[in-house]
């Protein structure tokens, strides 16, 4: 099982395509609480040049409730990160954590189903992009 979910996109500039991610994040009750810029961080820390490539730090509030009143710790693996990256010119690669995987080093069974549920959402975002 793969540790996150991804898609293609084609038709789409890359500004394009994070406005889409972060209005089908919300239709699924998330919210952006990070946008961290990796292309400008990089050129800024390192001086380095880097393409196109964004993470989208996205919480479902009352998933993320749920997931903390059953393990406290869960907060190391939160929010859900989303990435937006432009390898080559046109050529966008949306990819969502995938949680069922991250969540399985914890030992809580109880986090299993929301773990479930966060997953589904997040599919349903990249299958609506």
């Amino acid at each position: 099982m793969d540790y996150y979910y991804s898609i293609i996109l084609n038709k789409l500039t890359f500004e394009q395509a994070v406005e889409k991610v972060t209005a089908e994040l919300q239709k699924e009750g998330f919210g952006v609480l990070t946008e961290i810029d990796i292309k400008t961080t990089l050129k800024k820390k390192l001086d380095v040049d880097f393409y196109n490539y964004k993470i989208l730090g996205a919480c479902n509030a009352p998933f993320a409730y749920k997931a903390l009143k059953a393990e406290d710790k869960i907060g190391t693996m939160l929010p859900c990160n989303v990435i937006v990256q432009e390898k080559e010119p046109g050529i966008i690669e949306v990819s969502a954590i995938n949680p069922i995987v991250s969540m399985q080093a914890v030992v809580n069974e109880s986090l299993a189903p929301i773990a479930l549920e966060i997953g589904d959402k997040l599919k349903k975002v990249l299958a609506n992009l």
